[in-house]
């Protein structure tokens, strides 16, 4: 929860509810001000400049359409992708080899997880369902072990929590932690006015992070079920939202091209990262040091970002069509790129 206090004034009864929710939302918006005594690149100043020589280690061939998300196993090794091909594949990142595929029912998937014991993998889409599957290492394929159905949109994102809980979001403007075992809801998370499209779960599997359409993102206790923070800031929709390594902030990528830092603390954004002529960002993601960002874009590139000092370090090029996705693996060695051009990258 946020260490500030606001002390707002309500006006009598008889004001227009439009303007008084107006001139709440003033009040909040000038606290926020009164509080921002200081500028992270203004305090960043003598720190030296990052450079860093980033290249491609493996490029993963498989998938025969737009790759849609991906995320990393625990070991940092292995990695599941999903496409519009049908198919979910297991990756083994240092051979560049397929361990697993698994046939989907829905070729429209827009999301997918690995559980921590790297025993499960689940994903799910515009059939508004998520599928879990156990691995199957003899077959190199998957067992559907159970489809969760409740969602009345399309599912936009999962997280695991362990293999026995998984948490959901979803274009009905919800999310929705499940019981993967029973297929039964255990809590329902509604508060957004648009569509859910990100989740990010905090170490501690207790607070979670959800982006929107609405522009907003939302700090959530699982335990409570109601949202204890709010912070705006984007002009577009929230398509990505991650965790800084502290715990105490995180970091947002948006269709209107920009890439936000917020602090929970200061309840509100402290940095800010965008080009002049930004495109639409659809990812992004932290180094385990909390100092290098890597933000995902339309135009095919993936720009590495200071996040101190607030500058743009390289540019990742060599995909040829939108990066959808990206993640860097929990150690901090390696750093995968998904892309509507059907490939993944690993660079290091």
């Amino acid at each position: 929860p946020a260490t500030l206090l606001y002390t707002i004034k309500f006006e009598s009864d008889q004001m227009d509810p439009e303007e008084e929710a107006a001139g709440l939302k003033e009040q909040i918006a000038e606290a926020r001000r009164n509080v921002c005594d200081a500028n992270i690149v203004e305090e960043a100043a003598e720190i030296e400049s990052l450079k860093l020589a980033i290249k491609v280690k493996k490029m993963l061939k498989g998938h025969l359409t737009k790759v849609y998300d991906l995320d990393w196993s625990r070991d940092s090794r292995h990695l599941v992708s999903a496409s519009q091909d049908s198919r979910l594949l297991v990756w083994d990142t240092y051979s560049g080899n397929k361990m697993n595929a698994i046939l989907l029912n829905c070729a429209w998937v827009t999301g997918c997880a690995f559980a921590p014991s790297g025993k499960l993998v689940a994903s799910g889409g515009l059939d508004n369902v998520c599928s879990v599957f156990t691995l199957d290492d003899k077959e190199q394929g998957g067992k559907l072990t159970k489809v969760l159905t409740g969602h009345d949109g399309y599912m936009s994102d999962c997280v695991f929590m362990n293999d026995q809980q998984i948490l959901t979001s979803s274009g009905d403007q919800s999310c929705i932690l499940w019981d993967i075992k029973t297929g039964q809801q255990i809590t329902s998370l509604k508060d957004h006015v648009g569509e859910v499209d990100c989740l990010a779960i905090h170490d501690d599997f207790n607070q979670v992070l959800s982006g929107s359409t609405d522009m907003t993102v939302k700090l959530w206790d699982l335990r409570e079920g109601i949202p204890n923070q709010t912070l705006p800031g984007h002009e577009g929709d929230i398509t990505a939202v991650e965790w800084m390594p502290t715990g105490n902030s995180f970091i947002t990528a948006s269709s209107d091209g920009s890439s936000r830092l917020f602090d929970l603390r200061a309840d509100q954004g402290l940095a800010f990262y965008c080009l002049q002529e930004p495109a639409p960002a659809s990812s992004v993601s932290v180094s385990p040091s909390g100092r290098v960002l890597f933000t995902g874009y339309d135009d095919f590139t993936v720009i590495v970002w200071d996040a101190l000092k607030c500058e743009q370090v390289c540019v990742l090029a060599g995909h040829d069509n939108r990066v959808s996705c990206l993640g860097v693996d929990r150690e901090g060695i390696s750093l995968c790129t998904g892309s509507w051009d059907s490939f993944l990258k690993t660079w290091g």
